[in-house]
């Protein structure tokens, strides 16, 4: 399987093993929705990109520095928390023409093995988007950790990966809307 994955909208993810007494074998930590984003790019009319972001995103995840193989990630987007600053292209995607946010409310991503890399760390999981569950690998990268204002340990990561809406049954205005989204994403998660 290749770092492209096959499927729609964002998400993402991954686990790591940082180096750091921050992040030590078998600790738990929850994402911090207020610092973590995903972001999204699809090409309109393939001319120009047409960028948008979910606005709620919630998960945790446990890093074992030791052990890439110990570590894990799950996460939950709402569909309806899509945000693109245009109301009606958002009640649009939100529609059963893309996301169906009502009949599908939840986005969700679980790991299922994680290895270390030259670059990172190689995260395969499941990706259910659209009522359709499919198998993505993503390539993540540490971004560094620290404590936050509280002195509370933190840590984070960055991925950028490639899903296919036709994958997840999303086919609506395909002529329009290309059939490849970008994803972004980067967590900051907080120690349990």
């Amino acid at each position: 399987m290749t770092y492209a994955a096959r499927g729609l909208a964002l998400v993402v993810a991954g686990i790591l093993g940082f180096s750091s007494a921050a992040a030590r074998a078998g600790e738990a930590y929850t994402v911090d929705a207020v610092h973590s984003s995903v972001v999204f790019r699809v090409k309109h009319l393939n001319t120009s990109h047409t960028w948008g972001r979910f606005d709620s995103i919630a998960g945790t995840f446990a890093l074992d520095p030791a052990d890439a193989s110990g570590s894990k990630l799950s996460f939950t987007i709402k569909a309806a928390s899509v945000n693109t600053n245009n109301k009606d292209r958002d009640n649009h995607l939100k529609s059963p023409d893309f996301f169906n946010a009502v009949q599908y409310p939840n986005i969700t991503f679980a790991s299922e093995s994680v290895t270390k890399t030259e670059k990172g760390y190689d995260v395969k999981g499941n990706l259910t988007l659209h009522g359709v569950t499919k198998p993505i690998q993503v390539l993540v990268v540490p971004v560094g950790n620290g404590k936050d204002m509280k002195g509370n340990p933190i840590t984070g990561i960055d991925t950028t990966f490639v899903v296919k809406q036709s994958d997840f049954g999303i086919t609506k205005m395909a002529a329009a809307v290309g059939d490849e989204v970008t994803i972004f994403v980067s967590l900051e998660g907080g120690k349990n």
